[in-house]
């Protein structure tokens, strides 16, 4: 595939998905009684990844720390 195409379609995705997350939490879609807001889901999965992340550099430098003790 072209690079050039594979990065317009990058840019269509990544803006159509922010897009949709926008709108959907702007205008509160409901149907059938179920809410389709997908903004707080990605900001709660977002969250989720930065506490992991943290806690994984954490664990990391007592890692790392206990493997200089060692010398």
């Amino acid at each position: 595939m072209n690079k050039w195409i594979e990065i317009l379609l990058g840019l269509v995705l990544l803006i159509g998905a922010i897009l949709i997350a926008w709108y959907s939490a702007v205008y509160s879609w409901v149907f059938f009684g179920h809410s389709f807001n997908f903004l707080t889901p990605a900001w709660v999965f977002f969250k989720g990844g930065l506490f992991w992340f943290v806690i994984m550099i954490g664990v990391l430098f007592i890692m790392l720390g206990i493997s200089d003790l060692k010398d």
